[in-house]
């Protein structure tokens, strides 16, 4: 496991969340360093944080500085040559992960994606690095590298959305003869590790893989479940997982599993109804950007509070009166208990079938 050090904001939610990010990366965080600025200078940090960051990564050993927020390449660049340690930003470590988990030929078409788009702002600086004796101007020599790395990249993602195209064909054929059956959809959706694949296992008597690893679902995956005492059926998707400050490119190149959620008939939208107020509203928040960003109508909401067996004194918190929920319908359950399920499959049915 790779040792690495962590520049982030100092509230705890990013504390946390970095660090998490960072070890489904497969990293072990060292050290945890806090700015109140993170992208400011030509290092991405403070000058004078750029010599401490040298001396932190010398002595504990770190051969990776991972910085909370997205990083031109020449602040990447600058910092690799203050500190002499690899560089990665937020975007890159999440893209790592993706990379990791991608297994079907969709996700990794979709992750392949992702990664040109993060490389095509920094191709420029990119070339200018390697090319050396450049001219300024567009006759020069890094200019003439750049155009050819440029078109490189557009072809490589003409391709790649060429087949999504042709995967998206079949996840729509394959959702035309779903809706044969009459049976409406239900999309879990969520912020990632707040259960959705462990719902979705109980509900549909599945296995799918369950972690507490960020970003364990990447694909989508459908079953028929039967609800309540209805015994109705509706067809159950599971989705890959949001995260905060998720870059548009990075849901547009997902867009292709994503798009479930805009023609389900209801989306239950997870949280960890264990976390901080503070943690709550920011995952909360995140995910009804990311939902609206895709045009998902508001109406088709339903808030599922998971986790509450880890809840303490839940007995004494009301969350149906917190500020945060003002408004929203939820329900709480615990996917690994198995509570509140019984009063979620009917709820699913009251809101579908009447």
């Amino acid at each position: 496991m790779d040792k690495a050090t962590i520049v982030t904001y100092p509230d705890e939610f990013a504390k946390n969340e970095i660090t998490e990010l960072a070890k489904a990366a497969g990293y072990s965080v060292e050290a945890l360093i806090t700015q109140k600025q993170v992208v400011k200078s030509e290092y991405g940090v403070g000058v004078g944080k750029a010599q401490e960051l040298k001396e932190i990564v010398s002595q504990n050993g770190s051969k990776t500085l991972i910085i909370d927020e997205e990083l031109t390449s020449s602040q990447a660049n600058n910092l690799a040559k203050a500190t002499h340690v690899e560089i990665v930003d937020r975007d890159r470590l999440i893209l790592n992960i993706f990379a990791k988990r991608a297994v079907t030929t969709e996700a990794k078409l979709q992750v392949q994606l992702a990664e040109l788009r993060y490389e095509m702002p920094r191709a420029r600086d990119a070339v200018r690095y390697s090319v050396k004796g450049e001219r300024a101007g567009f006759s020069g020599l890094g200019e003439s590298a750049v155009d050819v790395k440029f078109r490189a990249l557009k072809r490589r993602m003409t391709t790649i959305r060429e087949k999504l195209k042709r995967a998206e064909s079949y996840r729509t054929l394959q959702r035309t003869e779903r809706r044969k059956l009459n049976m409406p959809f239900v999309s879990l959706a969520g912020y990632t590790s707040s259960g959705k694949t462990t719902l979705f296992n109980r509900l549909a008597a599945e296995s799918k893989e369950e972690s507490p690893k960020l970003f364990t679902t990447l694909t989508t995956t459908t079953r028929a479940i039967t609800l309540g005492d209805s015994r109705r059926k509706v067809m159950l998707s599971d989705t890959v997982g949001f995260v905060s400050r998720l870059p548009t490119y990075m849901v547009e190149s997902f867009k292709s599993t994503l798009e479930e959620l805009t023609y389900a008939d209801l989306i239950l939208l997870l949280l960890d109804a264990s976390e901080s107020e503070q943690a709550l509203w920011i995952k909360l928040t995140s995910c009804r950007d990311t939902l609206n960003e895709l045009k998902v109508d508001p109406k088709k909401i339903l808030v599922v509070l998971n986790k509450i067996d880890l809840v303490k004194e839940l007995g004494s918190r009301r969350f149906e009166e917190e500020n945060l929920f003002k408004g929203l319908s939820i329900i709480k359950i615990s996917a690994v208990r198995g509570d509140g399920l019984h009063q979620l499959r009917n709820h699913i049915s009251n809101a579908i079938f009447t």
